[in-house]
């Protein structure tokens, strides 16, 4: 499936060293799994997550599920060793966290070859940088990292989130001009689902592809959130309709609910039908 057409609504990250979780991914409804060699791996366990990784990878029956493996930083000891393994690895992206710049990735590309590469954006230096980072040409995604942009901008937690859209909204616009994908942030409060859902609509009604997860439980609301609506599917198939048929005929001007459609809206209803497909896609 090609990489801007699949759904990326639910992307869960995956500790790297364990079997039990690399397992059960296998069967969870997700869009996209980060599998992760950095924060849920101990220092101790970083050389052996590698390997383990590689043969859970290398063994499949991940489905049509996005794979995406997260290293460490390039400045740090288990870096580069991370890069050169996930080269080598059955995978689908390679995550960078920390991206600043363009130069980090071009000492990433130096280790992985031409795999795909995203980027974790959690500094203000990556928000100032986002059109830049976007436009590199073998980025392909972007990865909020919410917990570490709150942490260096100093902002107290608020449920609009209203202390960091405007680096939200940076990496939006760039990701949006390049046509690449980005999902957003985590939630922490796995168990406040009510919460997550909040967070979930505020970054569909954004922009945002998808969300980032810590927690199966998490799954089903960020899925619902971000696939269309019964209601958006059916306007969709209405629309494309009473549009085409008013081409057809050479008459008038089409409208649906009292609304006239013009082309741009055909072009979003088609883009919402085709979402649909692909996610009925991903789930055979």
């Amino acid at each position: 499936m090609d990489q801007r057409a699949r759904p990326y609504r639910s992307v869960l990250y995956i500790p790297g060293s364990k079997d039990r979780a690399l397992d059960k991914a296998r069967n969870l409804p997700v869009d996209a799994i980060i599998f992760d060699l950095e924060d849920a791996v101990a220092p101790d366990e970083k050389e052996n997550a590698r390997a383990t990784l590689k043969a859970a990878l290398a063994q499949g029956g991940y489905g049509n599920r996005m794979r995406v493996v997260r290293i460490n930083g390039l400045d740090t000891q288990w870096g580069e060793a991370d890069a050169r393994a996930a080269a080598e690895m059955d995978c689908d992206a390679v995550l960078l966290p920390k991206v600043e710049s363009t130069e980090q990735l071009d000492a990433l590309t130096a280790l992985i070859g031409g795999k795909p590469i995203w980027a974790m954006m959690e500094t203000p230096r990556a928000m100032l940088n986002a059109a830049e980072i976007a436009a590199y040409p073998q980025l392909t995604g972007f990865v909020m990292g919410t917990n570490d942009l709150a942490k260096e901008l100093q902002t107290r937690f608020r449920p609009d989130r209203l202390p960091m859209m405007a680096g939200l909204g940076l990496c939006l616009l760039a990701a949006k001009a390049e046509g690449i994908v980005i999902v957003d942030g985590v939630y922490n409060a796995f168990k406040d689902a009510d919460g997550l859902k909040v967070e979930c609509d505020q970054g569909r009604d954004m922009g945002f592809d998808g969300k980032t997860l810590i927690h199966p439980a998490q799954v089903d609301v960020a899925n619902t959130a971000f696939a269309p609506s019964e209601a958006e599917i059916d306007l969709s198939r209405r629309q494309i309709a009473a549009f085409e048929e008013c081409e057809a005929s050479g008459q008038g001007v089409a409208v649906v609910d009292g609304k006239i459609v013009e082309n741009l809206h055909v072009v979003t209803a088609r883009e919402i039908l085709a979402k649909a497909d692909a996610i009925a896609a991903l789930a055979e």
